[in-house]
């Protein structure tokens, strides 16, 4: 399939959600924290987030400096492809380190960061384009495979068992099988750059002046507000409304990232003290995550993307973040029985997931569908800096035996921005010169 070639724009949404589903490894790392905290590893709860922090940054700057360019130059097929590579190359890369910390955080943060960071956006800016009529919701199901990919992911380790549901009786994964985190490594290093370079074939544009039967674009003042006024990178950056959607996606990614991060560690730590076995609480959390957080934090993408083209972006920007504002807050308190971990992470990944859908969207409605690709670059560096500060503050405060001072103050700060973001409205458009 080459560049502007007119085809089934549905066959770019299968392509972009078989590469977003190996993306999701990102969101899997609660699968390996416990066996990098044990022997023969013994990596401290700071070390197993650092690793993960730094993959989501290298993720969001390369994503911003790198791919949003580079796709817009040679289409997104080739730059996808690539990330694959780099990906595969990383995660092998981190197998062969053995238990060496350096080695696991430059294959699995530089590396896999990188190769993330490559591939991520070239589903969404294409498919901004194939869907003009449909933003919310295309972007939403582009985006939903990172979310339900970590389910995946998290459930070939452990067996895909969710609470008293055993849909692999017999078999409790890779770990069961007796696969070490070294091994498990280097298969989906493998997995990744084959499977991503598959969805990659998909992932071109389409030709110029291309849109939908029976659909025209805005006109007017509409367009300003539905993507049909494009801005550059420099003239977004100077408006009110690139700040708002920063602040709030930062705070947003800090509470969900935090929470991908220390799930494992913290649900752990809260159940046993509430008279739980350390085996039942691990079983627990790993529900927690595999299953609840994982599959709520696809559903959310799609779900909230889909509202958002009914009672507008702004409006689901401010109902999503102030629910999980409110949740955060709430998980602490209730994070020590087994209900209340399966409903905090059920919500939180649900509430996190969206953010995937609207702010990309909102991106488009407000500087443009056309420069989408180089433009949501940029507002995705706060989730570069939300990867930094939430699942360290987290590690940090879990070593500490102090929780409720990773989650409260993340959840104050979504309320915070939920408030703000009600300033949200379409920008002027920008002066030609």
């Amino acid at each position: 399939m080459s560049e502007g070639k007119v085809i089934n724009r549905w066959l770019v949404v299968v392509g972009g959600v078989l590469v977003q589903l190996c993306l999701g490894a990102m969101y899997a790392w609660s699968a390996f924290t416990s066996k990098l905290t044990a022997d023969p590893f013994k990596f401290t709860k700071t070390e197993t987030q650092i690793i993960f922090s730094v993959g989501l940054v290298t993720f969001a700057v390369v994503m911003a400096l790198i791919a949003g360019k580079w796709q817009k130059k040679v289409g997104p097929k080739i730059v996808a492809m690539t990330g694959g590579i780099v990906l595969g190359v990383g995660y092998v890369m981190a197998g062969l380190a053995g238990n060496n910390f350096w080695g696991i955080l430059l294959g699995v943060g530089v590396l896999g960061g990188a190769g993330i960071g490559l591939a991520y956006v070239c589903p969404i800016a294409a498919l901004v384009k194939w869907f003009p009529d449909k933003k919310g919701f295309i972007t939403g199901l582009a985006v939903a495979g990172f979310g339900f990919g970590a389910l995946i992911w998290i459930k070939l380790t452990s067996g895909f068992k969710f609470g008293p549901v055993n849909l692999s009786p017999g078999w409790n994964g890779l770990y069961g099988m007796g696969w070490t985190v070294s091994q498990v490594f280097i298969l989906y290093g493998i997995l990744f750059a084959f499977l991503v370079a598959i969805g990659a074939m998909a992932m071109v544009n389409p030709p110029e002046g291309w849109k939908p039967e029976g659909w025209n674009p805005p006109v007017g003042s509409t367009a300003a507000s539905t993507g049909g006024v494009d801005f550059t990178v420099r003239q977004m950056a100077r408006t009110s409304q690139f700040s708002i959607l920063f602040l709030t996606f930062l705070m947003g990614s800090t509470a969900g990232l935090m929470v991908i991060g220390v799930i494992q560690l913290f649900g752990k730590d809260a159940l046993t003290a509430t008279g739980f076995t350390p085996d039942k609480a691990n079983i627990i959390a790993g529900t927690a995550m595999g299953l609840f957080y994982a599959l709520m934090n696809g559903f959310g993408r799609i779900i909230w993307g889909t509202l958002s083209d009914k009672i507008g972006r702004k409006n689901a920007i401010v109902s999503m973040t102030a629910l999980q504002g409110i949740m955060m807050i709430a998980f602490y308190f209730i994070g020590g029985q087994e209900w209340g971990l399966y409903l905090a992470a059920a919500v939180i990944g649900f509430n996190f997931g969206g953010n995937f859908a609207l702010f990309p969207a909102a991106t488009a409605d407000y500087f443009g569908n056309k420069n989408v690709g180089t433009n949501y670059p940029w507002v995705f560096m706060s989730y570069g800096v939300g990867g930094l500060v939430g699942p360290i503050l987290g590690g940090v405060m879990g070593d500490a035996k102090a929780w409720m001072w990773a989650f409260v103050p993340a959840g104050v700060a979504c309320l915070i921005m939920a408030v703000v973001a009600m300033r949200l409205s379409s920008p002027k458009a920008p002066e030609t010169v």
